[in-house]
């Protein structure tokens, strides 16, 4: 591995949400923490899923890195595999599930891609959480559609805007 000269040098970011190049300086001050509301979701989510997961041979997995093409890697907030757990530490099957949930910095036309990188990956359910809005979204080859729950086919839990946002 190349080491940077100074502060000058120039990182390149491959498997960031987007491709970027940026200066050590730059990146010695970017920040990669989520805000409280959204780590309160992700644990909403998780609490709801690992208790059904168990049971249907389902393993969720809160920020896991993913090679959704070459070159190319992404980190939900939440995956669901079926099946098997991943044997690789950076899985590049598709899995099951992928939850999205929308910080105050994301960018519609990032998200839109991310989206569409998955869906084209393989993965089947792609859910969108907006903490914000209050809302809650699926994305498929239509694009995104918002919902007034989500929901996996056999797999016997329903998620509400009450029960992901109460209390906020």
């Amino acid at each position: 591995m190349e080491e940077i000269q100074g502060r000058r040098g120039m990182l390149c970011f491959p498997q960031m949400a987007t491709k970027a190049e940026i200066t050590a300086e730059q990146y010695l001050h970017m920040t990669f923490e989520h805000d409280y509301i959204h780590g309160k979701i992700a644990f909403r989510l998780a609490q709801a899923l690992v208790p059904v997961a168990r049971s249907h041979s389902r393993h969720p997995c809160l920020g896991v890195q993913m090679r959704v093409a070459p070159g190319i890697y992404r980190v939900p907030d939440l995956a669901v595999f079926a099946g098997e757990e991943p044997k690789q530490t950076v899985p590049s099957e598709p899995p099951l599930l992928v939850i999205e949930i929308l910080s105050k910095d994301d960018r519609h036309h990032d998200l839109m891609e991310k989206l569409e990188e998955y869906r084209v990956w393989g993965v089947q359910n792609i859910w969108v959480v907006d903490p914000l809005a209050q809302r809650l979204a699926l994305y498929t080859t239509s694009g995104l559609q918002y919902v007034s729950s989500l929901s996996l086919a056999d797999f016997p839990l329903e998620l509400t805007p009450s029960v992901l946002f109460s209390d906020l």
